[in-house]
């Protein structure tokens, strides 16, 4: 059995900054199994958690002067809301930590305390049938788990999933890294073949739907992210439309432009709006794979009548 303590120090919190950067993506995890946290005894409650290290040190902290036993699951270095989506926050990991720590002789009770997000990946009667013990369904967030312990009852406050502006900020750091390097690549192949107002689109365009979307997500309409992302991405592309129209050509090239700008890149925009349904708790991993099988080919299909358009009106005009 180890050993953690609530107190965060100055390595943890650059570990949370490294990890809010995206550095080193699948390297923030703690060793899976049982600790004991202050000093709990064989009456003590079990809490159990992921092995990433930014929800192992939110549970930790949050319980500050309670004596407990964490039970960390091997989630690889991921979190328990994405962990349950991908199963290995599950039964399976479940009933194994359980034997392998041999809980059943380190507390007298049967019973362990999951967090809310984990109920997708977790089959809480075949635990019981597999391992004998019960499992009980914690508050969303692990600040609420002091009053939780106080009589295992959650309120409908701690029920409430919420993603507010502040949550879906973090996230923002490590989608811009993933695409920084793509996005200037990019940049820089669209300004040498096409000039420097179509690099310009596609920087504005992976920006929005890095940046604006997850800012704006509870604001646009339509259900779908990958709607709500076109419609960001076409709304973005306005100033473009107008600049293009101003500069003449001919109705052809006009034509042309603005089928580009309202095609290739609220495709994109629409595209990383769609990754970003595995970032919140607002999807399923059915209504996931449901949206991806639904408009990944659509996209492809507008990027590319997009793009023939582009290809088109630079053969025949030079440029477009």
């Amino acid at each position: 059995m180890m050993q953690t303590t609530s107190r965060l120090s100055s390595a943890d919190r650059r570990d949370h900054l490294l990890a809010r950067l995206g550095v080193d993506r699948m390297g923030h995890l703690v060793r899976p199994g049982l600790y004991e946290l202050g000093h709990p005894d064989r009456t003590a409650q079990v809490i159990v958690t992921a092995n990433y290290t930014l929800t192992f040190d939110a549970v930790r902290s949050a319980l500050d002067g309670i004596d407990v036993y964490l039970l960390v699951l091997d989630t690889y270095g991921v979190n328990v809301w994405c962990a349950a989506g991908k199963g290995t926050f599950g039964t399976d990991e479940l009933v194994r930590r359980i034997e392998a720590t041999g809980l059943a002789g380190v507390v007298d009770h049967r019973r362990v305390i999951l967090p809310q997000f984990g109920a997708p990946g977790v089959s809480a009667p075949e635990v019981v049938r597999r391992s004998d013990f019960r499992v009980e369904w914690g508050p969303v967030r692990a600040r609420d788990l002091p009053a939780y312990l106080a009589n295992h009852t959650a309120t409908p406050e701690m029920r409430q999933v919420r993603f507010p502006l502040r949550d879906r900020l973090v996230l923002i750091p490590v989608d811009l890294r993933s695409i920084l390097l793509m996005m200037v690549a990019g940049a820089v192949v669209l300004w040498l073949l096409a000039g420097l107002g179509t690099a310009r689109d596609l920087v504005v365009a992976m920006l929005t739907g890095t940046i604006l979307f997850p800012i704006l997500l509870p604001y646009l309409p339509t259900r779908d992210f990958t709607t709500r992302g076109y419609l960001l991405g076409m709304l973005v592309m306005i100033p473009s439309v107008l600049l293009d129209l101003s500069q003449g050509g001919g109705w052809l090239v006009e034509a042309g432009r603005v089928v580009v700008d309202l095609t290739v890149f609220p495709a994109i925009t629409a595209y990383l709006a769609l990754l970003f349904t595995g970032a919140t708790p607002f999807t399923s991993r059915t209504g996931v794979r449901r949206e991806i099988f639904r408009y990944i080919r659509p996209l492809a299909g507008i990027a590319v009548v997009g793009i023939v358009t582009a290809v088109a009106l630079r053969l025949v005009t030079g440029g477009v």
